[in-house]
């Protein structure tokens, strides 16, 4: 049996895949809402989940903790790491580059200007909860136009162009960032970017989870439509273009999902990282390159994870919370380090 042959029969079904990760997800929500400051018996968790569900909710201090603080954390835990895990396999198949993740291409270091402009400068303070949401997502749209802009302007989408352009205006909007937290005069507003930068869910709420589900129900529909144009694209453009796939409209295609994934993520969360690097190369090792079988595999695991990283950083170092970016790195790191040296696994499913 060739090499080729063996990678392909050790790969996993993708349907029992997503059976199993998918009842681990539904089973680890409630479960994960266990742990915080205060440690809950499970058995107590399990009837607020049951009464909240039913219509029925519990007069309890319980009930509060449970549906009212770590519910929605949980739930945006599971989709913001589904996001950025759609995202990173998004950025990877448009660079055709196994090391390009979610904030390669600037959107999230333009996030994270104007979520820095609202902490430091009060701009669009007139918004109130909102305004740090509001600031991120205006600055990612700002940066997803000026690369775009840009790359169109240099000659086109290309990926090598891509590339180019994201990592240097990404290096300027870090920039730019970290000017505002210099100038800022408050020890504390500095602390509150810097643990924000790198991710957090500690102001997760209901009303906020209307966003990144529908961000991430938009691009999983388009996605999942155009398939089978992801896997030429995945081939090389030549190839793409001999199959009838149009390049130039799929590659602006793919430019406008993973910015709206990567702005509403980060809009919600922060920055978080490795979660758009290692997830998606996971789920190609599991079930292949075919774009089909790889995108639910990778917003499933992608959830899975952040659920569980969101529990690590709540109970890690109590009563103090780790930011999650802390966590996914020194989680994240080895697992991809692992990943490479698996022999047989190539990006695209190459030999």
């Amino acid at each position: 049996m060739t090499s080729a042959a063996t990678e392909v029969a050790r790969r996993v079904p993708s349907a029992p895949l997503l059976l199993v990760v998918g009842t681990a997800l539904l089973v680890s929500l409630p479960v994960a809402t266990v742990w915080g400051t205060t440690t809950l018996e499970l058995a107590v968790v399990v009837d607020v989940w049951r009464a909240r569900l039913g219509g029925a909710p519990l007069a309890s201090s319980a009930d509060t903790i449970v549906w009212n603080i770590r519910a929605p954390r949980v739930v945006l835990a599971a989709l913001v790491g589904a996001a950025l895990a759609v995202a990173g396999t998004v950025v990877q198949t448009l660079v055709r580059n196994p090391l390009a993740d979610p904030y390669l291409l600037g959107v999230s270091a333009g996030a994270s200007v104007g979520a820095t402009a609202v902490l430091t400068l009060g701009v669009l303070s007139v918004l109130g909860t909102w305004a740090l949401t509001a600031g991120a997502m205006t600055g990612a749209v700002l940066a997803a136009l000026v690369v775009f802009g840009i790359t169109l302007a240099q000659g086109g989408l290309t990926p090598l162009r891509l590339v180019l352009t994201g990592t240097v205006l990404a290096s300027a909007f870090s920039a730019l960032a970290s000017y505002l937290v210099f100038r800022s005069e408050e020890p504390q507003v500095a602390q509150g970017v810097l643990f924000w930068l790198l991710g957090s869910l500690a102001r997760a709420a209901w009303d906020q989870l209307l966003l990144p589900a529908l961000a991430l129900a938009v691009a999983v529909v388009v996605l999942v439509a155009v398939r089978g144009w992801l896997d030429g694209l995945l081939a090389g453009a030549d190839v793409a273009r001999s199959l009838g796939v149009p390049v130039r409209q799929l590659r602006v295609l793919l430019f406008v999902l993973q910015a709206l994934l990567v702005g509403v993520t980060v809009a919600v969360a922060g920055g978080i990282g490795f979660v758009g690097l290692v997830v998606p190369h996971l789920a190609r090792m599991l079930v292949g390159p075919l774009h089909g079988r790889v995108l639910p595999v990778a917003a499933l695991l992608g959830a899975l994870f952040l659920v569980w990283v969101d529990v690590a950083a709540r109970v890690l170092a109590p009563p103090q919370e780790i930011p999650l970016g802390v966590v996914t790195g020194i989680v994240g790191a080895p697992v991809f380090l692992l990943l490479l040296g698996r022999r047989r696994y190539r990006f695209g499913g190459e030999a």
